[in-house]
């Protein structure tokens, strides 16, 4: 199969589809990889490396999109980029379609077979392909949180970790699951007096197993959170429904009752966010102020610590390329449920429930639209 790695398009996003490792592999199998010029500069991996590792090097994007049976991305295709699809051919990559009509129906008018990352099954239910990049934005989410709390950012001027005689900043977090977890282990680490919600019982009681005592935490509901708002330093917004818009946990209302100065990081702003008032932003102008609370809401945050998140993505990725690969899209479908799961769009089709539902479209079951 003939594999494209176009170079990131988004603003200031440095992650790439394949690392030479990943790019040897699949040479190893028989199958030819071209690489955009400077598309793992980004990550610290110039084009020599790549050539090293068995792939061809292309002088711009139009030659890997007319010529690739699999394009292998990170980020969703941005309009020029959805242009240059065609029928039959395979996306691999993150979408994010339950937010985004314009992109949802492009895709669909494409032609295209486009899977994505963040919607792959593992048989313990979990999605692996999102995994680390929810790790890596779990983690980043503290971090970016504690810098815009500065006086300088706009924020309330608290230090997250407090000092001897002066208490720690409140840190709420919406959501436990692996972003959430992660935030909670950097918050605590940075010294934040934190408390995480969610409404499994199971999550709860496996956080109170790993923190104990240095984090609290609280069963959702709605007057829960209401008071918890009210109380935050810091709001890290991380909950999640696998393929569907996030939720809105917390009103324009919630957010009036918020102290002056307070910081929100919606990390779940890749599926439209978990606030009314977040909108995505990006790298270069990453927050925004509403009713006096500073809002974070880049909805590409791995791609701060691109190389960490490349290779920590391409350790996920690199099987189910393989499998598509070597199998042909059809039969690795066919095969494997978990990496059908992943299947949004299919030659015009859209395979993906939440995705159809959030924007009035029809759904195709993936079994019927691969015809298995």
């Amino acid at each position: 199969m003939h594999i494209g790695v176009p170079k990131e398009i988004k603003i200031h996003e440095y992650r790439v589809g394949l690392v030479p490792s990943s790019v040897q592999e699949l040479v190893h199998h028989g199958h030819q990889v071209v690489v955009e010029t400077g598309a793992g500069l980004g990550a610290g991996i110039g084009d020599a490396d790549y050539v090293a590792a068995g792939a061809s090097i292309a002088g711009g994007p139009d030659p890997i999109f007319a010529e690739a049976d699999m394009i292998v991305k990170v980020k969703e295709p941005q309009a020029a980029e959805r242009a240059k699809l065609r029928p039959g051919q395979i996306l691999f990559t993150y979408l994010h379609l339950a937010p985004d009509a314009e992109q949802t129906r492009e895709l669909v008018a494409s032609g295209a077979v486009c899977i994505a990352y963040e919607t792959v099954t593992a048989p313990n239910g979990s999605l692996p392909l999102l995994t680390p990049m929810s790790e890596v934005a779990g983690r980043l989410a503290p971090q970016v949180g504690a810098h815009a709390l500065e006086k300088a950012q706009g924020g309330r001027g608290v230090l997250l970790g407090g000092v001897p005689g002066v208490p720690a900043a409140e840190v709420v977090i919406l959501g436990g699951g692996v972003s959430g977890t992660h935030a909670a282990m950097i918050a605590v680490g940075m010294g934040a007096k934190v408390t995480v919600v969610d409404r499994s019982t199971e999550a709860l009681t496996r956080l109170t197993a790993q923190f104990g005592t240095a984090i609290s935490t609280v069963f959702s509901s709605r007057a829960a959170i209401e008071e918890l708002v009210r109380r935050a330093d810091l709001l890290i917004g991380t909950v999640l429904i696998p393929g569907a818009a996030a939720p809105k946990l917390v009103t324009r209302a919630m957010l009036q009752t918020m102290k002056p100065g307070a910081v929100i990081v919606d990390v779940a702003i890749d599926q439209g966010g978990c606030v009314e008032t977040s909108h995505a932003t990006t790298h270069a102008d990453p927050t925004y102020v509403v009713d006096g609370v500073v809002h974070y809401c880049v909805a590409n945050m791995p791609g701060a610590v691109a190389r960490t998140s490349t290779f920590a993505l391409n350790n996920a990725t690199l099987p189910f390329a393989l499998a598509l690969a070597d199998l042909g899209w059809k039969q690795a479908l066919a095969q494997d449920v978990h990496l059908r799961h992943g299947l949004n769009v299919c030659e015009g089709k859209v395979t993906c429930a939440p995705v159809a539902k959030a924007h009035g479209l029809e759904y195709v079951k993936a079994e019927t639209a691969i015809g298995a």
